[in-house]
C-alpha cells in the first residue's frame, strides 16, 4: 500500500497535463529520506510487531523501538515526506494538492480508526506510549516502556481455536 500512495499514485498524477508551479531538484532528497524512514519503520514493525501492514496480519506486539520511540506513526510520516518531494519534482499543482490530501487522510485514519484498535489491543501498554510520544510531531528524548508488555495478540483461527491456544 505504501508504494501505491507513494509511488504510483504521484505518478499518475503527475501526467495529468498542468502549468508547472513550483519545482525544484530538492524534492529528489525529500523522497529519499521519506523512502529511508518508511522503509526502516516497515522492517521495525515486522521485526519488532512480528506482524505485516495487512489488515489480515496485525502485528502482534505494539512496535515502541526504533523510529518509534521518537514519532508514533513514521510510516505515515516518510510516506508523506516522499510524496512533497514528488509535489517538488514533477512541480505539478496536481501533485502538490495530493500532497496535502495525503497527510489529511492518514490523520482521519488514524484517529478514527488505529488509535482506538490501539487502545483495544494493547490497552495500558498503548496509553502510556500515547501519553509520551506525539502522533505526528517529534519528541528527541527516546521513548522507553514504563508498562510490561502486553501478551502478543490473540488472533482467531480457521478451526474457531485462538492462535496461540493448546
Amino acid at each position: 500500500m505504501p508504494a501505491l500512495v507513494a509511488g504510483v499514485f504521484p505518478w499518475f498524477i503527475s501526467r495529468i497535463p498542468a502549468v508547472i508551479i513550483f519545482r525544484t531538484d530538492w524534492g529528489a532528497a525529500l523522497m529519499v529520506f521519506g523512502t529511508a524512514i518508511l522503509l526502516a519503520s516497515v522492517v521495525s514493525f515486522y521485526r519488532r510487531g512480528r506482524g505485516t501492514l495487512a489488515p489480515w496480519d496485525p502485528p502482534r506486539h505494539l512496535v515502541v523501538q526504533d523510529l518509534y520511540r521518537f514519532n508514533r506513526n513514521p510510516m505515515y510520516v516518510g510516506v508523506t515526506w516522499v510524496v512533497i518531494g514528488w509535489a517538488l519534482c514533477t512541480g505539478s499543482p496536481w501533485n502538490y494538492g495530493y500532497a496535502v490530501l495525503i497527510p489529511l487522510i492518514f490523520h482521519l485514519r488514524v484517529v478514527i480508526y488505529e488509535e482506538k484498535q490501539m487502545e483495544r489491543l494493547f490497552g495500558r501498554e498503548w496509553a502510556a506510549y500515547r501519553n509520551a510520544i506525539p502522533r505526528w510531531g517529534f519528541v528527541f528524548r527516546a521513548y522507553t516502556p514504563t508498562v510490561e508488555q502486553s501478551p502478543p495478540n490473540v488472533r482467531e483461527t480457521r478451526g474457531g481455536s485462538r492462535a496461540g491456544e493448546a
